[in-house]
């Protein structure tokens, strides 16, 4: 009788648990938002319980890993505090083959891309799902200022894209989210480049300036593991 493959969740699991290894003992480090970072936070204060690691405290990216943190009695500190991280841990939507990335999927693309710019490395944890060769078939989070979405719906129209407004989301910095689809982005730094500029756009959800180093993939044989 053969094994049952394992469960998105379970595989999510794997590559939180594998993050460990990328942790410094004593040092504070970034952690970012998403189903798979509390899967971390979880494996992360586990060890610290068990004293095989010392967690000196971590600058998280959203309010809901903020209260995960505290709930497990890890110190949340301050980004303003710190001047450099060791690691910055946090998973993505879409991750190409240069570890550049779509971001954004739990609205917190902002403040992770303002904790990824303070570390000296970024990990990402994903299922192998999120593996792809052309970053835009998840669709690309932008958070805008309010008054600018009927603009910038019509600025992403003319790229071929069609901007949808996150219904009933505001970011944790208070503001609306628009969710594009349609895009391939075939080069994820200069596409980042020009939406960056548009007026309006508080942040958009690629990853390629803040790319990241490392990419632990969870795969049905196990932890794979990409260097970039």
């Amino acid at each position: 009788m053969t094994n049952p493959a394992p469960t998105q969740d379970q595989l999510k699991a794997l590559v939180a648990e594998a993050a460990l290894a990328h942790v410094p003992s004593g040092q504070v480090i970034g952690v970012g938002t998403g189903s798979t970072v509390d899967l971390f936070i979880d494996a992360l204060a586990a060890r610290v319980a068990a004293g095989s690691l010392v967690a000196a405290g971590a600058v998280s990216s959203s309010e809901r890993s903020t209260q995960r943190l505290q709930r497990h009695g890890i110190a949340v500190v301050e980004a303003s505090t710190v001047e450099r991280l060791p690691v910055y841990v946090d998973g993505a939507d879409e991750i190409d083959h240069q570890g550049h990335m779509i971001k954004g999927g739990g609205a917190a693309l902002t403040r992770e891309k303002i904790v990824a710019d303070l570390a000296e490395r970024f990990v990402c944890i994903a299922d192998g799902s999120k593996l792809v060769e052309v970053l835009g078939r998840y669709p690309l989070p932008v958070e805008v200022v309010a008054m600018a979405v009927p603009q910038l719906v019509r600025r992403f129209a003319a790229l071929g894209g069609r901007a949808v407004l996150r219904a009933g989301v505001l970011t944790d910095n208070g503001h609306p989210l628009l969710d594009v689809h349609g895009l391939s982005i075939h080069d994820p730094a200069a596409m980042e480049a020009e939406i960056n500029q548009w007026p309006g756009v508080v942040t958009v959800g690629i990853f390629a300036r803040h790319r990241a180093q490392v990419c632990l993939l969870g795969t049905l044989q196990g932890v794979r593991t990409l260097v970039f």
